[in-house]
Protein backbone atom coordinates (compact mmCIF):
# COMPACT_ATOMS: atom_id res chain seq x y z
CA UNK A 1 0.00 0.00 0.00
CA UNK A 2 2.53 2.50 0.96
CA UNK A 3 4.45 1.62 -2.24
CA UNK A 4 1.51 2.24 -4.43
CA UNK A 5 1.42 5.50 -3.13
CA UNK A 6 4.67 7.10 -3.77
CA UNK A 7 4.25 5.14 -6.99
CA UNK A 8 4.71 7.67 -10.21
CA UNK A 9 1.78 7.74 -12.19
CA UNK A 10 1.94 7.58 -16.20
CA UNK A 11 -0.35 10.53 -16.48
CA UNK A 12 1.42 12.55 -13.65
CA UNK A 13 2.74 16.36 -13.83
CA UNK A 14 6.31 14.72 -13.75
CA UNK A 15 5.86 12.32 -16.10
CA UNK A 16 4.16 14.77 -18.80
CA UNK A 17 7.65 17.46 -18.12
CA UNK A 18 9.78 14.91 -18.32
CA UNK A 19 8.66 14.04 -21.48
CA UNK A 20 9.30 17.30 -23.33
CA UNK A 21 12.47 18.30 -20.84
CA UNK A 22 15.86 17.34 -20.70
CA UNK A 23 17.27 15.40 -17.66
CA UNK A 24 18.13 18.16 -15.55
CA UNK A 25 14.17 19.00 -15.02
CA UNK A 26 14.02 15.99 -12.78
CA UNK A 27 14.72 17.51 -10.10
CA UNK A 28 12.99 21.08 -10.29
CA UNK A 29 9.31 20.58 -8.05
CA UNK A 30 11.39 19.62 -5.04
CA UNK A 31 13.50 22.83 -5.53
CA UNK A 32 10.60 24.61 -5.51
CA UNK A 33 10.11 23.74 -1.93
CA UNK A 34 12.85 26.67 -1.00
CA UNK A 35 9.85 28.72 -0.76
CA UNK A 36 8.38 26.92 1.87
CA UNK A 37 11.38 28.34 4.18
CA UNK A 38 8.71 30.83 5.03
CA UNK A 39 6.46 29.24 6.70
CA UNK A 40 9.08 29.07 9.63
CA UNK A 41 10.71 32.18 9.33
CA UNK A 42 7.22 34.16 9.39
CA UNK A 43 6.56 33.74 13.43
CA UNK A 44 10.10 35.56 14.56
CA UNK A 45 9.02 38.34 13.24
CA UNK A 46 5.28 38.72 15.30
CA UNK A 47 7.26 39.44 18.15
CA UNK A 48 6.28 36.08 20.16
CA UNK A 49 3.02 36.36 19.58
CA UNK A 50 2.95 32.79 18.73
CA UNK A 51 4.59 31.78 21.01
CA UNK A 52 3.53 27.92 20.10
CA UNK A 53 3.31 27.73 16.52
CA UNK A 54 6.29 25.06 15.72
CA UNK A 55 4.45 21.62 16.66
CA UNK A 56 1.35 22.95 14.21
CA UNK A 57 3.61 24.15 11.86
CA UNK A 58 5.62 20.82 11.63
CA UNK A 59 2.67 18.33 11.85
CA UNK A 60 1.01 20.45 8.61
CA UNK A 61 4.51 20.78 6.82
CA UNK A 62 4.84 16.75 7.30
CA UNK A 63 1.46 16.47 5.42
CA UNK A 64 2.08 18.94 3.26
CA UNK A 65 4.84 17.10 1.72
CA UNK A 66 3.32 14.23 1.35
CA UNK A 67 0.49 16.21 -0.58
CA UNK A 68 3.29 18.07 -2.60
CA UNK A 69 4.81 14.67 -3.84
CA UNK A 70 1.26 13.56 -4.55
CA UNK A 71 0.75 16.82 -6.66
CA UNK A 72 3.57 15.90 -8.92
CA UNK A 73 3.52 11.73 -9.24
CA UNK A 74 -0.14 11.59 -8.97
CA UNK A 75 -3.03 11.87 -10.46
CA UNK A 76 -5.84 13.96 -8.59
CA UNK A 77 -4.09 17.23 -8.69
CA UNK A 78 -6.93 19.35 -8.00
CA UNK A 79 -7.99 17.85 -5.00
CA UNK A 80 -4.04 17.88 -3.59
CA UNK A 81 -4.30 21.44 -4.55
CA UNK A 82 -7.80 22.30 -2.50
CA UNK A 83 -5.74 20.59 0.18
CA UNK A 84 -2.94 22.36 0.42
CA UNK A 85 -5.19 25.71 0.62
CA UNK A 86 -7.15 23.65 3.29
CA UNK A 87 -3.95 23.34 4.84
CA UNK A 88 -2.56 27.46 5.16
CA UNK A 89 -6.65 27.77 6.55
CA UNK A 90 -5.89 25.09 9.13
CA UNK A 91 -2.67 26.68 10.76
CA UNK A 92 -3.72 30.02 10.30
CA UNK A 93 -4.66 30.29 14.02
CA UNK A 94 -1.01 29.37 15.06
CA UNK A 95 1.54 30.34 12.34
CA UNK A 96 0.88 33.19 10.18
CA UNK A 97 3.14 32.25 7.61
CA UNK A 98 0.59 29.90 6.50
CA UNK A 99 0.50 31.85 3.51
CA UNK A 100 2.97 29.76 2.33
CA UNK A 101 0.28 27.34 1.43
CA UNK A 102 -1.99 29.58 -0.02
CA UNK A 103 0.81 30.83 -2.76
CA UNK A 104 1.35 27.32 -3.46
CA UNK A 105 -2.39 26.20 -3.77
CA UNK A 106 -2.48 29.53 -6.46
CA UNK A 107 0.80 27.80 -7.85
CA UNK A 108 -0.75 24.59 -8.32
CA UNK A 109 -4.16 25.36 -9.88
CA UNK A 110 -3.58 25.87 -13.56
CA UNK A 111 -2.05 22.77 -13.67
CA UNK A 112 -5.04 21.13 -12.41
CA UNK A 113 -7.93 23.01 -14.39
CA UNK A 114 -8.49 25.79 -17.57
CA UNK A 115 -7.01 29.28 -17.75
CA UNK A 116 -10.69 30.85 -16.63
CA UNK A 117 -11.26 27.99 -14.08
CA UNK A 118 -7.55 28.78 -12.68
CA UNK A 119 -8.73 32.65 -12.32
CA UNK A 120 -11.60 32.42 -10.78
CA UNK A 121 -10.25 30.14 -7.80
CA UNK A 122 -6.72 31.66 -7.31
CA UNK A 123 -9.20 35.31 -6.91
CA UNK A 124 -11.56 33.23 -4.76
CA UNK A 125 -9.02 31.78 -2.81
CA UNK A 126 -6.59 34.56 -1.92
CA UNK A 127 -10.35 36.44 -1.12
CA UNK A 128 -11.50 34.15 1.23
CA UNK A 129 -7.93 34.16 2.85
CA UNK A 130 -8.15 37.65 3.35
CA UNK A 131 -11.44 37.35 4.98
CA UNK A 132 -10.22 34.64 7.46
CA UNK A 133 -7.16 37.34 8.25
CA UNK A 134 -8.90 40.03 8.94
CA UNK A 135 -11.47 37.57 10.93
CA UNK A 136 -8.10 36.43 12.84
CA UNK A 137 -7.09 40.08 13.58
CA UNK A 138 -3.50 39.51 12.12
CA UNK A 139 -1.29 42.58 10.60
CA UNK A 140 -2.06 43.34 7.52
CA UNK A 141 1.00 43.29 6.19
CA UNK A 142 1.03 39.33 5.95
CA UNK A 143 -2.36 39.12 4.10
CA UNK A 144 -1.26 41.59 1.71
CA UNK A 145 1.97 39.38 1.02
CA UNK A 146 -0.04 36.44 0.68
CA UNK A 147 -2.84 37.97 -1.75
CA UNK A 148 -0.06 39.71 -3.98
CA UNK A 149 2.30 36.81 -4.08
CA UNK A 150 -0.38 34.50 -4.33
CA UNK A 151 -2.02 35.82 -7.37
CA UNK A 152 1.21 36.53 -9.53
CA UNK A 153 2.89 33.33 -9.01
CA UNK A 154 -1.08 32.37 -10.45
CA UNK A 155 -0.71 34.50 -13.35
CA UNK A 156 2.89 33.51 -14.00
CA UNK A 157 1.98 29.80 -13.73
CA UNK A 158 -1.49 30.07 -15.80
CA UNK A 159 1.07 32.16 -18.92
CA UNK A 160 3.25 29.33 -18.20
CA UNK A 161 1.29 26.49 -18.47
CA UNK A 162 -0.42 28.38 -21.79
CA UNK A 163 2.96 28.12 -23.36
CA UNK A 164 3.30 24.37 -22.26
CA UNK A 165 0.39 23.58 -24.35
CA UNK A 166 1.23 25.59 -27.46
CA UNK A 167 4.97 23.52 -27.43
CA UNK A 168 3.07 20.74 -27.62
CA UNK A 169 0.82 21.30 -30.51
CA UNK A 170 3.87 22.75 -31.95
CA UNK A 171 5.43 19.55 -31.42
CA UNK A 172 3.07 17.31 -32.70
CA UNK A 173 2.67 19.43 -35.91
CA UNK A 174 6.67 18.91 -36.75
CA UNK A 175 5.81 15.20 -36.35
CA UNK A 176 2.92 15.28 -38.31
CA UNK A 177 5.08 17.64 -41.03
CA UNK A 178 7.74 14.83 -40.73
CA UNK A 179 4.84 11.80 -41.06
CA UNK A 180 3.51 13.50 -44.33
CA UNK A 181 6.00 14.01 -45.92
CA UNK A 182 7.50 10.53 -45.34
CA UNK A 183 4.01 9.43 -46.11
CA UNK A 184 4.21 11.27 -50.03
CA UNK A 185 7.65 10.55 -50.85
CA UNK A 186 6.84 6.89 -50.09
CA UNK A 187 3.98 7.07 -52.28
CA UNK A 188 6.22 8.11 -55.32
CA UNK A 189 8.40 6.03 -54.46
CA UNK A 190 5.83 3.42 -54.62
CA UNK A 191 4.90 4.54 -58.09
CA UNK A 192 8.14 4.76 -59.27
CA UNK A 193 8.60 1.14 -58.61
CA UNK A 194 5.20 -0.03 -60.24
CA UNK A 195 6.41 1.69 -63.31
CA UNK A 196 9.67 0.26 -63.46
CA UNK A 197 9.07 -3.34 -62.07
CA UNK A 198 5.99 -3.31 -64.32
CA UNK A 199 7.68 -2.35 -67.76
CA UNK A 200 10.72 -4.52 -67.33
CA UNK A 201 8.91 -7.49 -66.27
CA UNK A 202 6.97 -7.11 -69.10
CA UNK A 203 9.93 -7.11 -71.63
CA UNK A 204 11.51 -10.06 -69.39
CA UNK A 205 8.13 -12.13 -70.41
CA UNK A 206 8.02 -10.97 -73.86
CA UNK A 207 11.81 -12.24 -74.52
CA UNK A 208 11.80 -15.28 -72.56
CA UNK A 209 8.33 -16.25 -74.15
CA UNK A 210 10.34 -15.40 -77.45
CA UNK A 211 13.40 -17.34 -76.51
CA UNK A 212 11.36 -20.73 -75.80
CA UNK A 213 10.08 -20.34 -79.18
CA UNK A 214 13.20 -20.27 -80.59
CA UNK A 215 15.38 -22.94 -78.43
CA UNK A 216 14.20 -25.56 -81.05
CA UNK A 217 15.20 -24.47 -84.07
CA UNK A 218 17.81 -21.37 -83.58
CA UNK A 219 19.73 -21.68 -80.01
CA UNK A 220 22.16 -18.71 -81.27
CA UNK A 221 19.49 -16.05 -81.23
CA UNK A 222 17.36 -18.08 -78.13
CA UNK A 223 20.88 -17.32 -76.63
CA UNK A 224 20.81 -13.63 -77.50
CA UNK A 225 17.49 -13.23 -75.72
CA UNK A 226 18.40 -15.07 -73.08
CA UNK A 227 21.57 -12.78 -72.44
CA UNK A 228 19.06 -9.82 -73.21
CA UNK A 229 16.63 -10.98 -70.16
CA UNK A 230 19.79 -10.86 -68.20
CA UNK A 231 20.96 -7.70 -68.82
CA UNK A 232 17.31 -5.91 -68.31
CA UNK A 233 16.92 -8.11 -65.06
CA UNK A 234 20.38 -6.71 -63.45
CA UNK A 235 19.48 -2.74 -65.17
CA UNK A 236 16.34 -3.23 -63.21
CA UNK A 237 18.19 -4.53 -60.05
CA UNK A 238 20.02 -1.45 -60.00
CA UNK A 239 16.69 0.98 -60.90
CA UNK A 240 15.14 -0.61 -57.53
CA UNK A 241 18.48 -0.19 -55.27
CA UNK A 242 18.22 3.31 -56.48
CA UNK A 243 14.84 3.68 -55.54
CA UNK A 244 14.99 2.10 -52.28
CA UNK A 245 17.96 4.55 -51.55
CA UNK A 246 15.40 7.55 -52.28
CA UNK A 247 13.03 5.70 -50.02
CA UNK A 248 15.58 6.39 -47.20
CA UNK A 249 16.01 9.50 -48.18
CA UNK A 250 15.30 13.07 -46.17
CA UNK A 251 13.34 15.57 -48.03
CA UNK A 252 15.56 18.96 -47.59
CA UNK A 253 11.68 20.97 -48.16
CA UNK A 254 10.07 18.55 -45.36
CA UNK A 255 13.51 19.64 -43.43
CA UNK A 256 12.86 22.98 -44.17
CA UNK A 257 9.56 22.68 -42.83
CA UNK A 258 10.21 20.97 -39.69
CA UNK A 259 13.35 23.59 -38.99
CA UNK A 260 10.49 26.45 -39.18
CA UNK A 261 8.16 24.59 -36.53
CA UNK A 262 10.93 23.77 -34.51
CA UNK A 263 13.02 27.77 -33.93
CA UNK A 264 9.48 29.31 -34.21
CA UNK A 265 8.01 27.66 -31.35
CA UNK A 266 11.51 28.93 -29.77
CA UNK A 267 11.03 32.33 -30.57
CA UNK A 268 13.92 32.53 -33.09
CA UNK A 269 12.66 34.15 -36.62
CA UNK A 270 13.54 31.92 -39.28
CA UNK A 271 13.84 32.19 -43.22
CA UNK A 272 15.13 30.37 -46.26
CA UNK A 273 15.52 30.99 -50.05
CA UNK A 274 15.82 28.27 -52.49
CA UNK A 275 17.37 27.98 -55.78
CA UNK A 276 16.40 25.30 -58.20
CA UNK A 277 18.71 22.60 -58.78
CA UNK A 278 18.79 19.11 -59.19
CA UNK A 279 20.40 17.06 -56.75
CA UNK A 280 20.83 13.51 -56.91
CA UNK A 281 19.10 11.41 -53.56
CA UNK A 282 21.70 11.15 -51.68
CA UNK A 283 22.72 15.32 -52.22
CA UNK A 284 19.56 15.65 -51.02
CA UNK A 285 19.71 13.45 -47.61
CA UNK A 286 22.96 14.83 -46.91
CA UNK A 287 22.12 18.49 -47.30
CA UNK A 288 18.68 17.97 -45.60
CA UNK A 289 20.83 15.82 -42.78
CA UNK A 290 22.91 19.31 -42.60
CA UNK A 291 19.98 21.31 -42.09
CA UNK A 292 18.81 19.34 -39.24
CA UNK A 293 21.99 19.23 -37.58
CA UNK A 294 22.59 22.73 -37.66
CA UNK A 295 19.07 24.17 -36.64
CA UNK A 296 19.27 21.67 -33.62
CA UNK A 297 22.36 23.21 -32.28
CA UNK A 298 20.89 26.59 -33.06
CA UNK A 299 17.71 25.77 -31.02
CA UNK A 300 19.94 24.42 -28.23
CA UNK A 301 22.71 26.45 -28.07
CA UNK A 302 22.89 29.68 -30.23
CA UNK A 303 20.36 31.43 -28.31
CA UNK A 304 20.07 33.18 -31.64
CA UNK A 305 16.91 35.56 -32.76
CA UNK A 306 17.49 35.06 -36.25
CA UNK A 307 18.39 32.05 -38.42
CA UNK A 308 18.01 31.84 -42.38
CA UNK A 309 19.33 29.17 -44.73
CA UNK A 310 19.94 29.50 -48.42
CA UNK A 311 20.42 27.05 -50.94
CA UNK A 312 22.60 27.99 -53.96
CA UNK A 313 24.03 27.22 -57.60
CA UNK A 314 27.22 27.74 -58.07
CA UNK A 315 29.06 26.90 -61.63
CA UNK A 316 28.98 23.13 -61.05
CA UNK A 317 28.39 23.30 -57.72
CA UNK A 318 25.71 23.67 -55.08
CA UNK A 319 26.50 25.64 -51.83
CA UNK A 320 23.88 25.47 -48.54
CA UNK A 321 24.58 28.15 -46.19
CA UNK A 322 22.58 27.96 -42.19
CA UNK A 323 23.58 31.06 -40.46
CA UNK A 324 22.27 32.66 -37.18
CA UNK A 325 22.93 35.97 -35.03
CA UNK A 326 23.64 34.14 -31.46
CA UNK A 327 26.14 33.73 -29.16
CA UNK A 328 28.67 31.97 -31.43
CA UNK A 329 32.30 31.37 -30.29
CA UNK A 330 34.41 28.52 -30.06
CA UNK A 331 32.46 25.17 -31.53
CA UNK A 332 33.67 21.83 -30.15
CA UNK A 333 32.95 18.92 -32.70
CA UNK A 334 30.68 16.59 -31.13
CA UNK A 335 29.46 13.25 -33.02
CA UNK A 336 26.87 15.19 -34.96
CA UNK A 337 29.40 17.96 -36.90
CA UNK A 338 31.71 14.79 -37.33
CA UNK A 339 29.00 12.97 -38.97
CA UNK A 340 27.97 15.79 -41.01
CA UNK A 341 31.45 16.09 -41.91
CA UNK A 342 31.90 12.52 -43.06
CA UNK A 343 28.53 12.48 -44.99
CA UNK A 344 29.44 15.64 -46.88
CA UNK A 345 32.93 14.44 -47.57
CA UNK A 346 32.07 11.27 -48.93
CA UNK A 347 30.06 12.62 -51.69
CA UNK A 348 33.58 14.95 -52.49
CA UNK A 349 32.02 18.28 -50.46
CA UNK A 350 33.28 20.22 -48.15
CA UNK A 351 32.09 21.41 -44.83
CA UNK A 352 33.24 25.19 -43.56
CA UNK A 353 32.17 26.37 -39.84
CA UNK A 354 32.42 29.61 -38.94
CA UNK A 355 31.67 30.78 -36.00
CA UNK A 356 32.96 34.47 -33.82
CA UNK A 357 31.67 35.33 -30.58
CA UNK A 358 28.90 37.59 -30.66
CA UNK A 359 28.24 37.58 -34.08
CA UNK A 360 26.63 34.70 -34.64
CA UNK A 361 27.79 31.05 -36.27
CA UNK A 362 27.85 30.46 -40.36
CA UNK A 363 27.47 26.79 -41.59
CA UNK A 364 28.25 26.17 -45.19
CA UNK A 365 27.86 22.93 -47.24
CA UNK A 366 29.47 22.72 -50.79
CA UNK A 367 28.85 19.57 -53.15
CA UNK A 368 29.77 19.13 -57.11
CA UNK A 369 26.79 18.77 -59.18
CA UNK A 370 25.94 15.86 -60.40
CA UNK A 371 27.57 14.85 -63.98
CA UNK A 372 25.09 16.29 -67.06
CA UNK A 373 23.26 18.25 -64.19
Amino acid sequence: MSLALFRTHPDSLVCHQRAHADASMRWFPWINLVWSVWLFMTPFYTGGRYAGWLWPTLGSYAVFLLLFQRFHYGRQRLAVALAIAALGFALLPWNPGSQSYIIYACAFFPFCMGTRASLLSIGALVAAFALAWHASDIPMVYMVSAVIAGGAVGLFNIGMRQKMRTDAQLRLSHEEVRRLAALAERERIGRDLHDLLGHTLSLVALKSELASRLVGHDPSAARKEMEDVSGVAREALAQVRRAVSGMRATGLAAELASARLLLESDGVRFRYELEEVALSPEQETVLALAVREAVTNIQRHARAADASVSLRNLDRKVSLQIEDDGRGGAIVPGNGLCGMRERIESLGGLLRVDAVAGQGTRVEVTLPLPAGE
